[in-house]
């Protein structure tokens, strides 16, 4: 799949979805960020915006990312309709290409798995550069797959937390992983249905 048959894909996909009015946060994020102090926070991948929307209403000021320009023109008018335009800043960009500029204390990449051809790894590892001192990033990758999922491939693999960190190849002595681990909810999807999935958490934090 080329960098335009990605672009192509994922835009159908959001065009293909009701435009999300009020769009939910991600669980990890409301459990991982809920107690943190506001600051400059990144999301890979933003798809609805939920998370975006959820950090900005906390006093985030967000750089919101996602290589779909229907998600982020969506999200442009969700910001400006919701009194968060001066706190989010929803830009397109392909990950496979470039990484956003900037530091932040706060980096998300909820399920930024994707069939488009995209180095996870070196993403992940510039994300973590890209981090402040005491900065976080969160790493959220389906471990199982719901229902709803457009993916439906029976022998799709899942690497767990643990392999991402290994995949990433962090020093140790400037980022500590303080969870790596596999986690159970009740996901609801389209229409209402609910599933229980698995969430693999990885978060990473910067030292001083």
């Amino acid at each position: 799949m080329s960098t335009t048959e990605a672009v192509a894909f994922w835009d159908d996909v959001h065009a293909a979805r009701t435009p999300a009015t009020d769009p939910q946060p991600n669980a990890r994020l409301t459990e991982v960020v809920a107690d943190l102090p506001p600051g400059d926070a990144l999301d890979l991948g933003c798809g609805d915006g939920g998370d975006a929307l959820w950090l900005a209403r906390r006093g985030w000021r967000v750089t919101a990312v996602d290589i779909s320009a229907v998600a982020v023109e969506r999200l442009v008018d969700l910001a400006r309709s919701t009194g968060l335009a001066e706190r989010i800043s929803p830009a397109r960009h392909d990950l496979q290409e470039s990484f956003p500029r900037g530091r932040f204390d706060l980096i998300c990449a909820h399920y930024l798995q994707t069939p488009a051809p995209l180095d996870r790894a070196s993403v992940l590892r510039s994300a973590a550069h890209a981090l402040r001192p005491h900065g976080r990033l969160l790493v959220v990758d389906h471990g199982s797959t719901a229902p709803w999922s457009w993916n439906q491939d029976p022998d799709v693999r899942y690497p767990s937390a643990q392999e991402v960190a290994e995949g990433i190849d962090l020093d140790l002595t400037t980022w500590v992983i303080e969870r790596a681990e596999a986690a159970r909810r009740i996901a609801t999807g389209p229409g209402g249905r609910t599933a229980e999935v698995v969430d693999h958490v990885l978060l990473v934090r910067r030292t001083a």
